[in-house]
């Protein structure tokens, strides 16, 4: 009897043994938590709709790239149709507005525009922005073969650095946003450190237009360009909520158009691009558009990345890595853009390369058979001279016999 309550009693143990229960089931510790803290700081959880968001980014950033580029030769391939039959666009002439191919080339600016505008509401403004030069790269491929505008090696380089460049920054460029929706912004436009950058981009912008630009801005290039900079990327900021705005008018149209931001954004992009585009146009009247674009392009990206950094702390989710790549792209298109701008007036071809190498290394073989060459023609002038002497002696000598 005792021997089967016993046994009873161990069958109904291990039983329960085996039934896991819910209130001693395994809690993770705070060891457990400390060492999974980088896991959680350093490579967040891939969100499947950030994943698509970015792709969708991308993909509208390049085509606008790509739109408006094209638009540019197009615009200019009408301008040189227009000007031999009618008064020229630089000289006051409006018949472009009867030509269809200019309009053609204004579709499609404004629709690689209002691509560039979407993308900020799915893509990290650190990649929307740099992959802005691709444009730069389309019009100086097509303007070679429609226009005809010769694009030398260096253009040619300068168009491979470029897609490098892009390319790496795609590959590094953070995938997920901050801030998805209209109450999330809000939070972190009350962020001090971007109250703070907002206040800096003020007093910078007010003391260059009131105080420097009357002086010395039709002297020095980095005024007008700084105040394009550090307004634009105040811009690019409300474009980015304007973005996140027109994706939440599609779940709840209400909520959005009833939310202050909203029209604060539309207010601020609208007044804000008002002044960049003021003085980006003057910096373009006063000086080369070979200086102006690369100079615009880095303290303007430089300012965007700064404000987006700041905002929407993408950076905080890269790794080291990460980050040296996406500087890293971003620095090998700003020298594409360079070589593009800096040197499209000179012509230089594989074969002018080939012909100044051949001419430095006989440059070189001359100077390094010169020394003996001179030694050898010296030597040669001596005895010569020496020659000469003992022959005068010689007459000299017979004659006086005489």
């Amino acid at each position: 009897m005792l021997e089967s309550d016993s046994f009873e009693n161990q069958s109904m143990w291990i039983e329960n043994s085996t039934e896991p229960d819910p209130t001693t089931s395994f809690q993770p510790t705070t060891w457990d938590n400390a060492t999974n803290c980088r896991d959680i700081t350093m490579t967040p959880p891939t969100d499947p709709n950030s994943t698509r968001d970015f792709y969708i980014g991308l993909a509208l950033a390049v085509s606008s790239s790509v739109f408006i580029g094209s638009s540019f030769i197009i615009k200019k391939k009408a301008l040189i149709k227009i000007s031999t039959y009618a008064t020229r666009a630089g000289d006051g002439g409006l018949a472009y507005l009867k030509e269809w191919l200019w309009w053609a080339g204004f579709f499609l600016l404004s629709i690689g525009e209002l691509c560039n505008f979407v993308a900020y509401a799915f893509a990290p403004a650190t990649l929307v922005t740099p992959l802005g030069a691709l444009s730069v790269l389309v019009a100086a491929m097509m303007s070679s073969y429609l226009l005809k505008e010769a694009l030398n090696v260096l253009g040619k380089v300068g168009c491979l650095l470029c897609i490098m460049g892009s390319t790496v920054m795609v590959i590094h460029a953070p995938q997920e946003d901050a801030a998805n929706n209209l109450t999330e912004l809000g939070e972190r436009l009350k962020d001090p450190a971007f109250i703070t950058y907002i206040c800096l981009v003020f007093v910078v912008a007010g003391i260059m237009i009131f105080y420097y630009a009357p002086r010395y801005g039709q002297k020095n290039i980095l005024i007008y360009i700084t105040i394009c900079s550090v307004i634009g990327s105040l811009s690019v900021m409300a474009a980015k909520g304007l973005g996140i705005a027109f994706k939440e008018f599609f779940i709840s149209a209400e909520k959005a158009l009833t939310n202050p931001l909203t029209w604060l954004f539309i207010f601020c992009l609208v007044t804000f691009i008002s002044i960049q585009m003021n003085y980006l146009n003057r910096a373009l009247d006063v000086f080369n558009t070979s200086v102006v674009t690369p100079i615009y392009y880095v303290f303007f990206t430089t300012s965007v990345i700064v404000a987006s950094a700041i905002l929407f702390q993408e950076w905080m989710t890269m790794d080291a890595g990460a980050v040296l790549g996406t500087l890293a792209g971003f620095t090998t298109i700003v020298c594409g853009i360079f070589l593009l701008h800096a040197f499209k007036d000179v012509t230089i071809s594989f074969k002018d390369l080939s012909s100044i190498t051949q001419k430095r290394n006989g440059r070189n073989s001359l100077n390094e058979s010169s020394p003996n060459h001179v030694q050898d023609e010296t030597t040669f002038n001596s005895h010569a001279e020496t020659e000469a002497l003992l022959t005068a002696a010689e007459e000299g000598r017979v004659h006086d016999m005489e």
